[in-house]
C-alpha cells in the first residue's frame, strides 16, 4: 500500500527494545530518537528532585521529633515527702551559714545537718562556663516565668523533647566534685539531697546569729561579714536529674550590701514524661525572684519560698510506625511529581503559544526563500 509495507513502519519499531522486564511494562517507552529534549523538562527535574528531598527530609524530621500530647488532671498520688536538691555557693564562710527549712505543717527541719558543705573560692565559680543571669523584667525584677500555665509553652525542661528528657533522666545522679581549693577559701558550696513535706514551705540561708538561733549558741556573727551573694548550680524537685536544666540552674545573683535579701517565689507542677514505655517523674517549677537591701532589723539572707500546686502535668510523647512513615513519603512524593507534571505541561503550552504569536507576527517566507513567494530570477 504505497510501500508503506516495504519500509517496515509498523508500531513495534516506536516501542524501546530493552531486556524480559521491560516487555511487562504498563508505561511503554519510546525510543530515544523519537523523544525531544527540552531544556524546560530539565528545569523541572531538578525542582522536583530538590523539593522531593526537602519534604522527605522534613516529614523525617517530624516523624523522628515525634508529637506530644499534654494532660493536667488532679494529682491523685498520695505522697507525703518531696525530694529537694541544691547545689549553690554562698559568698560566705561555711561556719558563718545557716540553712534550715520551716513549711506550713509547722515542722522545722535543720537541713544544714543533712546537706554537704565544701569550703571554696569565689573566683573559682564566678568566672565558670554556663552560669547565667535570669532575665529582668521594666522593674529589675528576675523573673523566669509568672505561674505553672507558662509550662504549657515550654517543651519541657528548656527546649529539650520528650525523648531528649527521658534519656537524660536515665543517665545516672552523681554530684560532681568540689574543685580542689585554689587561693583563700572565702566561700560555701551547699550541695545534696533532701527530703521534706510535700506542702508548703521556705527553704532559706542565713547568717549565724540571725534568724533561727540554734541551741547553745550565743556567738553573733559581725555584720561586715555579711555578702549573700550566691550561684545556683541545681535546684530542682523530686528525683536527681544533673542532665536536665531547670529555671534557676546556673544563676549568679551578687548582693551590693551586706544587709540583701534574695526572695524566690517557687511554684512546683508535679510532672511525669512517657516515651517508648519509659517514664520519668519529676517536678517542673516556674520562678519570681525579688532582691533588695533592707535594714538591720530585718534578717537578710537567701530564702526560697516555695508552694506545690494541686495539679498533675502529664507529657507523652508518640511516634508513629514506620509503615505509616513509609505511606507518608510515598505521597509526598507522589505530590511534587504531578505537581511537576502539571507545572512541566503549562510551562511547554505557554511556551507554545507564544511561539506561535511571534512566529505570526514576523510573517512568513515563501518556498524559495523568497518573501513574494517566487524567485523572480
Amino acid at each position: 500500500m504505497n510501500g508503506f509495507e516495504k519500509h517496515r513502519l509498523d508500531d513495534e519499531n516506536f516501542g524501546a527494545s530493552g531486556n524480559i522486564v521491560s516487555a511487562f511494562d504498563a508505561f511503554p517507552k519510546s525510543k530515544p530518537q523519537y523523544v525531544t529534549r527540552t531544556a524546560g523538562g530539565g528545569k523541572w527535574t531538578v525542582a522536583m528532585i530538590f523539593f522531593s528531598v526537602l519534604f522527605v527530609w522534613a516529614e523525617f524530621s517530624r516523624w523522628w521529633i515525634g508529637h506530644e500530647t499534654r494532660n493536667f488532671a488532679v494529682e491523685k498520688g498520695v505522697s507525703r515527702l518531696m525530694q529537694v536538691n541544691l547545689d549553690a555557693i554562698v559568698h560566705m564562710q561555711c561556719a558563718d551559714l545557716h540553712v534550715n527549712v520551716q513549711d506550713a505543717a509547722g515542722d522545722r527541719i535543720l537541713a544544714g545537718s543533712r546537706l554537704k558543705r565544701d569550703r571554696t573560692s569565689w573566683s573559682q565559680w564566678v568566672g565558670a562556663d554556663g552560669l547565667r543571669r535570669l532575665g529582668r523584667d521594666s522593674q529589675g525584677r528576675v523573673n523566669t516565668g509568672e505561674g505553672w500555665m507558662d509550662l504549657l509553652h515550654d517543651d519541657g525542661f528548656g527546649e529539650e523533647h520528650v525523648h531528649d528528657i527521658v534519656y537524660a533522666g536515665m543517665r545516672r545522679a552523681k554530684w560532681a566534685k568540689t574543685p580542689r581549693l585554689r587561693g583563700k577559701a572565702d566561700s560555701c558550696r551547699i550541695y545534696g539531697s533532701l527530703d521534706l513535706n510535700k506542702v508548703q514551705g521556705d527553704f532559706h540561708i542565713t547568717a549565724r546569729g540571725h534568724g533561727y538561733v540554734e541551741m547553745g549558741e550565743n556567738m553573733h556573727l559581725d555584720h561586715r561579714s555579711f555578702n549573700f551573694s550566691h550561684i545556683i548550680s541545681e535546684l530542682s524537685f523530686g528525683p536527681y536529674y544533673p542532665s536536665l536544666v531547670n529555671p534557676l540552674d546556673n544563676t549568679v545573683n551578687t548582693a551590693d550590701t551586706n544587709f540583701h535579701k534574695f526572695q524566690y517565689y517557687i511554684s512546683v507542677v508535679p510532672t511525669v514524661y512517657s516515651h517508648a514505655g519509659t517514664t520519668i517523674p519529676t517536678n517542673q517549677y516556674a520562678v519570681t525572684e525579688q532582691s533588695k537591701q533592707v535594714s538591720e532589723r530585718s534578717i537578710p539572707g537567701i530564702f526560697f519560698k516555695y508552694d506545690i500546686e494541686p495539679i498533675a502535668l502529664a507529657v507523652q510523647e508518640h511516634r508513629d510506625g514506620l509503615l505509616t512513615l513509609f505511606i507518608k513519603i510515598v505521597n509526598v512524593v507522589s505530590g511534587v511529581l504531578v505537581a511537576a507534571h502539571w507545572g512541566f505541561t503549562m510551562s511547554e503550552w505557554v511556551r507554545d503559544i507564544i511561539g506561535r504569536k511571534r512566529r505570526s507576527g514576523a510573517g512568513t517566507d515563501g518556498v524559495l526563500g523568497t518573501k513574494g513567494g517566487y524567485d523572480e530570477s
